[in-house]
């Protein structure tokens, strides 16, 4: 058997946009918090890709053994892996997967087993390719395939989709602690590789105010190239949570003027930076502490566990705020079990 399409396949991407698109011409869907996947089925030969169009299929053994119980010998089909968690998902289990030891993969399978989330269909259990045809027509094909192959299959889960903008701006109010945000789809559009022309994403993006606690240079210069940033705990310790992920090039060295005369240690007195990685011996790894009199307002997209998992923009200056009101409290972790939207 042979597939008329085969690994890698470029996956249609998403354009980042400000605002929900409006129209009839729109289908919404949630966008879930875990790693995109591709995955391959040609009669015993099964695929898991990445994003990036690598092969996930050793960090999912569950999904792969999965993928081959089910009675359809051949398909593609789109959608997310993710690993349920307090009703949610979590990113940092997902993230625990990518190891080189088997055994370790085997054990997490095991404790915290994945979840694969399909949201679009490209080869059928006929092997015809639906990759041309429209969202519409395409997603009426997913909704049969899940139906008659997978329902009652602990390990997968259908993608929930709608034309109302109501229900997508309740889900996009989820965004942040609960979900990543929303896709809206151009259901007219067939499935484009690569390309960003038919498919839109949407977050949520919230503040919060931190000390900054140190910095770091920019490499091979003498002048900041980013924040790092603190915020206490209940016990007074300031913890370290994360970053700025750009600092405007003009206002470098009145930045760096202003923050030098506070180097001084600790810096954070709780969870502290780590050094220079084992891939790089530059200076700029090295961190410089200050003394936590500077506050600052970050706009970001998710905080998990103790730190923001990506890079902040920075806001603005708060010199009304006292650094020891910003603490970790005014993160709030909100919770809502995603599972009863997912069939």
């Amino acid at each position: 058997m042979t597939l008329p399409l085969r690994a890698p396949f470029a996956p249609m991407e998403a354009l980042s946009v400000d605002e929900i698109p409006r129209g009839t011409q729109w289908q919404y869907e949630p966008k879930w918090d875990g790693f995109r996947c591709l995955v391959f089925r040609d009669g015993k030969h099964i695929e898991l890709q990445s994003k990036s169009g690598r092969s996930i299929k050793r960090y999912f053994p569950e999904i792969a053994v999965a993928l081959g119980g089910l009675a359809a010998k051949k398909f593609v089909l789109d959608g997310e892996i993710a690993v349920p968690a307090d009703g949610g998902f979590s990113f940092d289990d997902l993230l625990q997967r990518i190891h080189p030891a088997a055994s370790r993969i085997n054990k997490l399978a095991f404790e915290t087993p994945a979840l694969f989330i399909l949201f679009d269909l490209l080869v059928d259990a006929d092997g015809r390719s639906f990759a041309s045809v429209t969202l519409d027509e395409r997603r009426r094909m997913l909704e049969n395939f899940f139906y008659k192959f997978c329902r009652g299959a602990s390990q997968f889960r259908l993608s929930p989709a709608t034309t109302n903008l109501g229900v997508a701006k309740q889900w996009l109010k989820k965004s942040g602690q609960v979900l990543d945000g929303i896709i809206a789809k151009r259901r007219d559009s067939p499935y484009r590789p690569g390309e960003r022309t038919g498919m839109q994403k949407i977050k949520n993006y919230r503040s919060a105010d931190c000390v900054v606690g140190g910095f770091r240079y920019n490499e091979g210069k003498s002048v900041v190239g980013s924040l790092l940033l603190g915020l206490y705990d209940r016990a007074g310790l300031l913890h370290h949570v994360g970053f700025t992920s750009t600092i405007k090039e003009q206002e470098k060295t009145a930045l760096t003027r202003k923050i030098k005369p506070l180097i001084a240690p600790p810096g954070f007195t709780g969870n502290a930076p780590g050094g220079p990685s084992r891939w790089s011996t530059k200076p700029s790894a090295a961190w410089q502490p200050l003394k936590p009199k500077l506050v600052v307002e970050v706009c970001y997209d998710h905080f998990t566990g103790v730190r923001f998992r990506h890079g902040v923009r920075l806001l603005r200056w708060r010199p009304d705020k006292p650094p020891r009101q910003c603490t970790l409290d005014q993160i709030v972790q909100r919770r809502s079990n995603l599972m009863t939207l997912l069939t």
